[in-house]
This record gives structure tokens, sequence and C-alpha cells, in this order.
């Protein structure tokens, strides 16, 4: 059985506390620079460097919203591949998850598909400038995991002379590709690619993880600034063995691909947070990664890391102590790698509650006191919210006692969890009898007994095994996907407003010991799926089942909520469809983008009071209410992005069909 003492837990904490006491002293003068896109382009897959997810633009509002039509679409270019004999070589490949938020630079668009094609697309029409396929599927010998067979997209990076589009593969490549002519940078790296595994331990090319793939890939887009290429990778959240590849993060050289610097999200012996991870486990324990895009202060030099679990996500009997810097916030100089500052929001994480999309930059005014501020949505439903130059938090943020109950052999938890105080959650959490559904008595009573033989408690209540004859696991709320995901939010540069679409969704994970050949790992769990608890697939928890929710950053309170969507799914439910039920959301948490004027993100239904389909929504950005709508001619994929060209406003995201489109509208031509 492996444990740590209590006392180096608390005597770790303390010295965060003198560290983050010293890093704000030591902070530069705050720069205060976040903006949005500007130009009218779309340089970043936030929009900006911050991640703010914002343009000007107002041609398009709230009086002309529905009259949007389809300028143009671009089929995705994966379709004209041979996929039957790609297929040979990967069965699972598929081409459908076209997550891409495509960039926008200088009239033209630029876009990565899930076969890792990218493309060189003309802003006004939609015709195809250039094409370049680096051969990533076929060229691989790993298998390749079916969640891998998507990527949210790209950088964009020039000197005022050259200019070069970054993104990487399922196997862990960073590809460097010049912007005019579609070829790969000759002088990046070797013929425009570096390998992100070197030099990471246990990630050689000639190891794969217990089911053949490769140990390290990249979904989501790199971020570019001061000269150096961040790029997220990815890391199997469910190995069967101990020893895994750490999450290290690396600044590559934009011009010539070396490495600047390398920082370590598991330490190594004489690296700070080493005495996080008892019995050193650091010597073995993987993960800690960043799989969610990056944001950067520019002026300020530092980007922020929103990082992920240690390995295995789900039991840290192997890894005990805090485990630093898991689940953490980190900045760092992004020329030199240095560690300015840094917050972990969970300790010792065995819930999958990493980091799930990158912080939002914002200048918000709080009592009085002008802030340049990092906003950080999360699975758990909380925003961190702080300085984001020194690191210290806007609101207090207080340690509070925890269940640490488990029956999990080896299973040490944290006595206390970082829990904000302000704002309040965005999401609901945890379970108690409370919560649960009561539309009628009688579902209501169908809801306790469907959770009688299930641990309920609050948001991170201990894991347990599923026993015969007993308690069937801990039912965690929110769910392993988070109320927050990759789609993120978007935060107002104007006023300061941070709008988070989430999901009010629940896990309940299976635990068993591994006993493929070469495991060593005493647990694992089982599975993503939680299936319904309630019969017929009934709702077992109040709504809204989604929502988003506006925040002022300015005060830390909520300005409102709206669920996403009536519903119309639940609704009609034959026990439901008689009853009189407010809207009741459900309708996904696709990512939003912002203008001068409005909040646009897609529902996977209709809007208010229909169900014709998957929509693009307007919102009113001071309430919330939908002020227009237009349908889409396949359910969202990607996060929608905006931009003019040629004097004409354009909002584009990616939608899903037999073969996924790229999709541009705009307002009418008047004659």
């Amino acid at each position: 059985m492996l444990t740590v003492p209590t006392w180096i837990c608390m005597t770790f904490r303390v010295a965060l506390c003198c560290l983050a006491a010293a890093a704000i002293a030591a902070a530069p003068d705050a720069a205060f620079a976040q903006h949005g896109a500007a130009g009218g382009e779309w340089r970043s897959y936030g929009g900006d460097l911050g991640g703010t997810k914002y343009s000007p633009l107002d041609q398009i509002d709230a009086s002309n919203f529905s009259d949007l039509e389809i300028a143009w679409r671009w089929r995705s270019a994966d379709a004209d591949l041979d996929l039957d004999a790609l297929r040979e070589i990967h069965p699972d490949l598929s081409i459908l998850s076209f997550k891409a938020t495509p960039l926008m630079v200088g009239g033209v668009v630029y876009v990565v598909t899930p076969l890792r094609q990218a493309a060189a697309i003309d802003a006004g029409n939609g015709e195809t400038r250039w094409l370049y396929d680096p051969d990533a599927i076929r060229g691989t010998r790993y298998s390749i995991n079916a969640g891998t067979y998507s990527s949210r997209g790209l950088a964009y990076w020039t000197d005022g002379e050259e200019e070069r589009i970054y993104y990487g593969t399922p196997d862990g490549y960073l590809l460097a590709v010049d912007a005019t002519t579609g070829e790969p940078a000759r002088g990046f790296g070797d013929n425009g690619r570096v390998d992100l595994a070197a030099g990471i331990p246990r990630a050689g090319r000639e190891t794969t993880d217990d089911q053949g793939h490769p140990w390290i890939g990249i979904n989501s887009p790199p971020i570019v600034a001061r000269g150096v290429v961040v790029t997220p990778t990815s890391i199997s959240d469910q190995p069967i063995t101990m020893e895994q590849p750490p999450g290290w993060v690396r600044g590559i050289d934009a011009r010539t691909g070396a490495t600047r610097w390398t920082f370590r999200t598991v330490p190594l012996s004489d690296d700070f947070g080493a005495d996080s991870w008892g019995n050193e486990s650091w010597r073995y324990s993987g993960g800690a990664n960043v799989w969610a895009a990056f944001s950067v202060d520019e002026e300020l030099g530092y980007i922020y890391l929103p990082t992920g679990t240690p390995t295995n996500d789900y039991y840290g009997g192997h890894r005990p102590g805090d485990n630093l810097f898991a689940e953490s916030i980190v900045a760092l100089d992004i020329e030199t790698g240095q560690r300015m500052w840094h917050f972990q929001a969970v300790h010792h994480g065995v819930w999958d509650y990493d980091f799930p999309t990158h912080p939002n930059l914002v200048d918000v005014t709080v009592d009085g006191r002008e802030i340049p501020a990092i906003a950080q949505v999360s699975k758990q439903g909380f925003t961190y919210v702080f300085d984001r130059a020194t690191g210290e938090p806007v609101w207090p943020i207080e340690e509070r006692p925890v269940e640490t109950d488990t029956d999990l052999v080896g299973e040490v938890l944290a006595p206390t969890q970082p829990f904000p105080t302000r704002p309040a959650p965005f999401e609901e959490q945890g379970s108690s009898i409370e919560q649960l559904v009561d539309f009628t008595p009688e579902l209501r009573a169908m809801a306790v007994e469907a959770v009688r033989s299930h641990r309920l408690g609050g948001v991170y209540s201990p894991p347990m095994l599923s026993v015969d004859g007993g308690l069937q696991g801990t039912i965690q709320r929110p769910a392993l996907a988070g109320g927050a995901n990759w789609g993120g939010s978007a935060v107002d540069p104007e006023t300061g407003i941070l709008y988070v679409p989430s999901v009010n969704a629940y896990s309940i994970l299976k635990y068993y010991t591994p006993d493929d050949e070469g495991a060593n790992l005493a647990y694992t769990q089982g599975g993503f799926n939680t299936p319904s608890l309630m019969p017929q697939g009934l709702p077992l928890f109040k709504p809204p089942y989604s929502r988003m929710t506006a925040i002022d950053l300015n005060t830390g309170d909520h300005a409102w909520m709206q669920p996403n969507g009536d519903g119309n799914r639940i609704r009609n439910h034959p026990r439901l469809r008689d009853l009189d039920l407010p809207p009741l959301g459900g309708d996904g948490r696709g990512g939003p983008v912002l203008t001068k004027t409005l909040l646009v993100s897609a529902l996977t239904a209709g809007g208010a009071g229909n169900d014709d389909g998957p929509r693009l929504v307007a919102r009113d950005k001071a309430t919330g209410e939908i002020v227009g709508s237009v349908d889409l001619p396949g359910g969202a994929i990607g996060t929608p992005m905006t931009y003019l060209h040629e004097g004409r406003q354009y909002i584009a995201l990616t939608v899903g069909g037999e073969v996924p489109e790229l999709v541009a509208f705009a307002l009418p031509v008047a004659e």
C-alpha cells in the first residue's frame, strides 16, 4: 500500500503559498492588451491570443441575423482520399469529426481536416487555393485511437515576410506549412516537421500503449507568440500500467523548429514540486499534459497552461500526494519556459477533472481596481479567476475539507480541495435527493429508487468499487466530460462578461483490476459512457440539461442563465409531453463566438418552441434571450468564428453530414 504522510502534503501546501507570495512580489507591471480579433480577421483559434472568441464586427446584428444565408460551403477534402485503402491500415478510420475552427488572414481561410489535410480557401467564395496532405494517417505505423481522427484547429505565424501555419498529427508530430504555397516549411525541423515525442521519457517511437496507439498525439491547435510555437499533446486516460510518458510542454522556435525550452509538468527529482509525488512516483508517472488549447498575454510574455489529470486518471494509489503540476493553471515566460506562477485546482485528481479548454484573458475592474485577469472554466463547473500577471486570486479560493473514504485499496485522497468563493458554479455539482427530478411525485419516487444503490455526495465524492449486492458506484456530477468542455467559453473585452455553455450530466465509474499481460495498475475504470439510471431514458436530475451562463467578471455575479434550447427531445417523452414544463435545455453546449452585439452558438435541435433540427442562434448579450436563428445544413461540430472580407461579414463553422463541410454564412447581397 502506497501512502504519503499528511504532514508532507501540508508542508508542501505551505510552500506553495510562500512561492505564490514571492511570485506576486516579483511580478512585472500588468499589461492591458486583450481586445479580441482585430482588423476583421481571425488569426488565432480563440480569435486573439488571449482566447476571447470576440470580434467587434457588427454588420450582422439582432435585426438581420435570421436573414443569414449560406454564402459558400467547402466539402471536406478527406472524402476525396482513397478511404477504403486507408481503412485496410486503420479499420476504424473516420472523417466525420471535423471539429476545427478555421482561421482567416488576409482574405484566406485556413482549416485542417480530421485526416490532417490542411487547406487554404478563398474567404469570399470558398474555392480551394491549395491543399496539403502530409499523409499523416497512411504514414504512421501505429494504430490510431478513434478519438484522434479529429483536429480542432491550427495556428498562424508571420514575421512580416514569411507566413506559416502549424498543426499536429495523431502520432505526435508538429507540422509547419508555408501559408502562401501549401508546401512544407523546409527550414523548420526535418523538412517541415518536429517530433514532439523526442526526449519525452517513455514516449519513444519504438513503443506504444497497451492497445498499440502512439503514446503522444495532437488534437488541439498550437499557439504562436514571440517567435515560439507551443503545442498541446494528448496522452491516454486509461492505460493499464503506471509507467507512462509525462505531458511535458515544449517551446519550439517558430522559424527553425529547435526546442527552446521544456517545462516538466511531472517534475524530476530536483524540480520544484517533486516532493508532491510520494514514493518518488514522478520517476514513472505520466499524464499531466495539456490537451486543450493555450492562451498567451503577448505583451506580458506569458503563456498559460491548463493541465490535465495524471496517469491513471481514475486511480492514484501508485502516485500518492498532490501531484503537481497536474490539473493546474501554470503561467510560463513563453520565451524561456520559466515558471512565473501556478495554481493547482485539484489535488491528487481521480475524477478526470482536467482543464478541457483554454483560459480567457480580459481586463476587468473589481472594487475600483483595474485587474488584468485570466478566467479559467472547468469540468467541475467552477470558474477560477486570477490576476494574470501575479497569479493572485481575484476572489478568495478556499481549501475546504472533502470526503476521503474510499474502498479502492491503496488510494489516499487529498483531505482538502480548492473552492472558489466567487463566481458561483455555472453548472450543478454533486448529487443529493434534493437535486433529483421532481416533475411529478411519481418521477421523484422513481429517481429516489434509481439512486438507492449508489453513493451520493459532493463534487469531489470519493470513487468506489461496484460491489455485487452493495453500492454500485459513486454518482459523479458533473460527468467525466464535464460541465464545460473543449468548446470553451468566450469573454467580452468591452464589458468583462464571460459566457459559458455547459452540460448537466453525470457519470458512474466502473472500476476493475486489469489482468492483461504487463498490467500493473491496481485499478482502472472501464469506460466513459454511463447508461441512464432511470427507465426509458427519463432524466434523473432537475433541468436544465444544458445551459448558457453569463458571468460578470467585474463583480463575480451571474448576470443571467438561459437553457440551451427547449429540450424537445426530452419534453416529448410519453411520460413528460403532457406536463407544463419550462425550457429544459439539453440541446448541446456548442462553443460560443461574440460580436459587438451578439452571442452566437449552435443548438443541436430547434430554438424556442420547435424541433426543426440543428440551428445557429444569436442571443442578446445582456439578457441571453434568443433574437435570431438560422438553419444549419448539418449538426454543428466545431466552434463558429467570424470575419470581414471585402466589406461583408461572415460567420463560419464546420457541420456534419455524410461528408462534413465548412459552411460560411453572410447577409444577402443587395441587388
